[in-house]
């Protein structure tokens, strides 16, 4: 555990001494639009309208900073601290063309099965906690405070296969309804298994299903439809198309 406090000592020194050296190192990692869908990243930073504290929007939490610094970077405790991230300037301009205001900005991705993310700033190469985000951790192993953001429990319910070795299937349809599944596995017969409705319009069923490739339908009465939650798409022995997992 030492060893996270040396390296922020050693960043310090590292900033302190050399400066523009260590500004690059940390560019090449920034996050741009070559690692976002440009759409959602230009929507994202259109939405920022001044700095506040971080915000959760969608697959990404958007952080903020005050133009009062030369640099501004961020450490996530998931990368064990060791990417420093550079923040991007943006200015916001009035109809003739000058500044109205200025703001550092970062933009992550969620990342996966997280409930939590802690992180630090680096900013003019001192590490810091976030000044607009009032939600600290104290790091006990360590001796330092740390910023956190909670990301809200919205991932929504996919077809996947679980831990336990079950494949469970997720189908959204209207509530009330009676939805079967067939495929491969059933020899394309869909009177086998019938989804149970665990919420309103939300339908499920776990099945063991062996190692491979397996391609399946939905059925409502003798209509047939693909998973919407299940972007793998292949085709039925009929040529229709169908649902396609993977199991490994």
């Amino acid at each position: 555990m030492k060893r996270l406090t040396f390296a922020f000592i050693g960043a310090i020194l590292i900033c302190s001494l050399c400066p523009g050296a260590f500004a690059e190192k940390k560019a090449a990692t920034a996050t741009t639009k070559a690692d976002i869908d440009a759409y959602d990243y230009d929507s994202l930073v259109k939405k920022i309208k001044r700095v506040t504290q971080p915000q959760v929007d969608g697959d990404y939490i958007v952080f903020t900073a005050r133009n009062n610094s030369r640099s501004v970077g961020i450490a996530f405790d998931f990368e064990n601290y060791k990417t420093v991230h550079q923040f991007t300037l943006h200015k916001s301009y009035d109809e003739n063309d000058q500044i109205l205001d200025s703001w550092f900005y970062f933009v992550l991705r969620k990342p996966k099965k997280i409930s939590q993310v802690s992180y630090r700033l680096v900013i003019d190469g001192l590490w810091t906690t976030d000044p607009n985000n009032e939600r600290t951790v104290f790091d006990e192993g360590e001796g330092i405070l740390l910023s956190q953001v909670i990301i809200p429990n919205e991932d929504p319910a996919v077809t996947e296969t679980l831990p336990s070795g079950m494949t469970r299937f997720v189908c959204f349809e209207k509530s009330g309804q009676n939805i079967r599944i067939g495929g491969s596995f059933t020899n394309w017969d869909s009177w086998i298994y019938t989804m149970t409705e665990v919420s309103p319009g939300r339908y499920e069923i776990d099945i063991p299903l062996p190692q491979g490739t397996h391609y399946y339908a939905y059925y409502k009465g003798i209509t047939a439809f693909i998973d919407s939650t299940n972007p793998l798409k292949g085709y039925s022995n009929d040529g229709k198309v169908v649902s396609r997992i993977e199991i490994e």
